[in-house]
């Protein structure tokens, strides 16, 4: 099979500067950015998310931010299949495409497919689902790393579908969801090139708090408030939301609400970092090292520098 392009991959924690990497490289290869950040699909969640503004894409076209509606599903399969034809485009007008995102399970699903998995147990799935409405996300978290702690480690444990999913594979199958995961290998139709982001644990923690504040400053209580009739929809599920909600429940005070999204950014950043250490294919390098991530796509003499402005 012929090799059609370079597809960039721009990955790494909550606040390691992607975007701006990614905007700076899409400038200077005069191409285009696939986002792969399941957070930022929805049209409804900008400050929780830290969606970029129209300012800072400086005019480098971006996919996928700010399309889906609250109440609408979005797998990491139909996430493949939309980006396909985008990034078939993008390669044949530029020969290099950017995709930008700290979700695993999305930039998988186009570099590599996705795993067959076992049908669905329905009755299974419902039985779950009441126990979440009813108990909460712990107790489901407690079984399936009592089940199969190996995708209790790396699975997003602050997303509900996801958790339950696996452990209905797990309950439905009588087998650990990760002992059925396959390891498929990277698509050999595009040369792809992984690049991560890289921060000492401290500075990365740093930016984290910044960031909340900033969001906090920007105004997050006021949007987290107006979307409080939704907050039954996955997708308002994640860091962010979800403390505040607590907070408008008399459960936390705002301090202590904005204290444990610090925290639980923290703790997702964590499993992003693992996430992008599990493969030896990832280069990780600190967003201004311009130079070396030019080497890695085989492009130094195209001649302007990246803006490594942080």
């Amino acid at each position: 099979m012929s090799v059609k392009g370079t597809l960039v991959v721009i990955g790494g924690p909550t606040a390691s500067g992607k975007t701006h990497v990614a905007v700076s490289l899409g400038k200077h290869f005069s191409t285009e950015v696939i986002s792969a950040d399941s957070r930022q699909f929805y049209r409804a969640m900008r400050i929780g998310t830290a969606r970029p503004g129209e300012e800072e894409l400086l005019g480098v076209p971006h996919h996928f931010l700010g399309h889906l509606e609250l109440e609408q599903t979005w797998s990491a399969g139909e996430f493949a299949r939309a980006a396909e034809p985008v990034l078939q485009r993008i390669l044949e007008r530029t020969g290099i495409a950017l995709l930008v995102g700290g979700s695993g399970l999305y930039i998988d699903a186009l570099l590599k497919g996705l795993d067959p998995l076992p049908a669905g147990d329905t009755r299974i799935r419902h039985q779950l689902q009441e126990r979440f409405q009813k108990e909460g996300l712990h107790p489901l978290l407690e079984q399936l790393q009592e089940l199969d702690e190996a995708t209790w480690e790396r699975i997003d444990r602050s997303n509900p579908h996801r958790v339950i999913r696996a452990l209905e594979v797990c309950l439905s199958s009588g087998r650990p969801y990760s002992e059925q995961r396959t390891a498929p290998q990277d698509r050999t139709d595009v040369r792809i090139v992984r690049i991560a982001m890289e921060w000492s644990r401290k500075e990365l923690y740093e930016r984290i708090d910044q960031r909340v504040d900033r969001m906090i400053d920007d105004g997050l209580v006021d949007e987290a408030r107006s979307l409080l009739p939704f907050r039954e929809f996955n997708a308002l599920r994640t860091v962010g939301y979800r403390e505040l909600f607590g907070h408008f429940d008399g459960d936390l005070t705002r301090e202590q609400a904005i204290s444990a999204i610090k925290q639980h950014s923290r703790n997702y950043a964590k499993r992003q970092v693992t996430w992008t250490r599990r493969e030896s294919t990832w280069n990780h390098l600190h967003p201004t090292d311009q130079k070396n991530m030019l080497q890695l796509i085989g492009a130094v003499d195209r001649g302007s520098h990246l803006d490594a402005d942080q």
